[in-house]
């Protein structure tokens, strides 16, 4: 049965929230409060685990975990000139950290922690929290833009080269020298972001309406796309998916734009094989007699998939993780609630709203037994999408792609499509003779469509049908 949206937040806006960040690997979400600080996991849907709450530091508008470890660093309207590194298992404070102005932003990895001022970014070691460098000649950057790479093996740093322009700086933060200089916008910088492997760079300048993405250490331009034409917005939040195949941009509008990274620029001057790929050509050749701004506008690829906001005007910060084997786009904001959604990576279109956590109310601190029986989650974003099988089960119908793992069947279904006499949705779903049980969640909305996914949490082939299928099942 499909996940009921709940706890939905009340009618009036409300900042509830000081700060909100999700960790490295998208795997736990942190907050700030006025009475404190609280840590999640994102290991379940249904369920929000909270992993740690603390009461004794008011006004926190900095919270940054490293990874899923112990070590958190938190930063208070008390103190805002100081930076305070906890183990909060330990519940001891491993040190702290004063500065000559107020800490704007904090970015860590395995390798470094970085403290960003508005004209100065401190970068330590964070095996022994020693100084290794301070960057005092960066323009000004009243926001505390940066960004840095997870990948600790190169540490690549980048923040603002200009305050008038959208010039970005490479700095490399293990050997502590300046790699390169992009230009990437015409405007001035409003979010930066690396990808997972530190191999890539994505940009989007204050108007919000191109989005680009670089490669790293060299700083040629790999893709651009458009996120709107309409109106200039302010984007709030940029963010890859782990296997770089996604990329995902949430702003003060209520639309989330998620983009696939399959285009290169470069490939579209390949041959082209057929005749529609020749005038394509064509037209495309065209627009090196055109404007720079409408041939550029040509080129870009739009969004490949979208999530609705039920709210705008409000600070959100958005991710794309991998919860239960299935993508999902998970959107924060400021009234205090985590919004999930399931994403098709396959065909995109509306992600589809399947739950809605209050992160102010109650939330439970045991472990989720049942999804610590579930498989290891695939290495991969994309991966979780359903394969067709190779084996030749005459007893699935034509609409169900099953997609087998260790221990779990899953499938994909088009709830428009007729169902044939005989298969097993059109009968519902009988005992199993190792027993197991079924769950579905709609997965995406397109065209008058909707796309669902069936887990069979059995070991063994199909189940066969001998009744009718209830209000819950996606063949009803």
């Amino acid at each position: 049965m499909e996940a009921e949206a709940t706890d939905a937040p009340p009618g009036g806006v409300e900042v509830a929230l000081c700060c909100f960040s999700f960790n490295q690997d998208c795997t736990s979400l942190a907050i700030g409060t006025k009475a404190g600080y609280k840590l999640f996991s994102l290991s379940s849907v249904e369920q929000l685990d909270q992993v740690h709450g603390n009461n004794e530091i008011p006004d926190v508008y900095i919270v940054e975990r490293l990874f899923s470890s112990s070590l958190v660093v938190v930063v208070s309207h008390t103190k805002p000139r100081q930076m305070n590194v906890y183990h909060f298992k330990k519940g001891t404070e491993i040190c702290n950290y004063s500065y000559s102005s107020n800490i704007l932003s904090i970015k860590l990895n395995r390798q470094r922690l970085l403290v960003c001022l508005e004209e100065s970014i401190y970068i330590h070691n964070i095996k022994d929290m020693k100084l290794l460098k301070t960057l005092l000649d960066i323009p000004a950057n009243p926001t505390g833009l940066c960004a840095l790479s997870i990948n600790h093996s190169n540490s690549y740093l980048a923040y603002p080269g200009s305050l008038t322009s959208g010039e970005i700086v490479l700095y490399d933060g293990n050997s502590l020298k300046t790699v390169c200089t992009i230009a990437a916008h015409e405007g001035t910088l409003a979010a930066i972001t690396f990808n997972s492997s530190g191999s890539k760079l994505a940009s989007a300048s204050e108007k919000g309406t191109v989005i680009r993405v670089f490669s790293v250490p060299d700083g040629q331009r790999l893709y651009e796309f458009r996120r709107g034409m309409k109106r200039y917005v302010t984007i709030s939040s940029l963010v890859f998916s782990m296997d770089s195949q996604f990329l995902c941009a949430s702003s003060n509008t209520e639309t989330v734009h998620i983009f696939k990274l399959e285009n290169l620029i470069s490939s579209r001057t390949e041959e082209p094989s057929t005749w529609s790929g020749y005038v394509g050509k064509v037209f495309m050749a065209a627009t090196n007699y055109l404007p720079a701004q409408v041939s550029d506008m040509m080129n870009q690829d739009r969004a490949f998939a979208t999530g609705r906001l039920n709210f705008s005007g409000q600070k959100n910060i958005c991710t794309l993780s991998t919860i239960q084997k299935l993508p999902r786009l998970l959107v924060a904001s400021s009234n205090g609630y985590l919004y999930i959604y399931n994403l098709d990576p396959q065909d995109g279109g509306e992600c589809v709203l399947i739950k809605t956590h209050s992160l102010l109310g109650s939330a439970t601190t045991k472990e989720n037994k049942e999804n610590d029986l579930r498989p290891s989650l695939p290495q991969s974003y994309a991966a979780t999408v359903a394969r067709p099988s190779t084996s030749a089960a005459s007893t699935v119908p034509d609409n169900l792609v099953p997609w087998k793992s260790e221990g779990q069947n899953e499938a994909v279904l088009t709830r428009s499509a007729p169902q044939k006499a005989g298969h097993p949705l059109s009968g519902g779903f009988g005992e199993h003779k190792e027993g197991g049980r079924m769950e579905c969640d709609c997965l995406n909305r397109k065209g008058g469509q909707e796309y669902w996914v069936l887990r069979f949490l059995s070991h063994g082939t199909w189940l066969t049908p001998h009744r009718d299928p209830g209000p819950g099942c996606p063949g009803h």
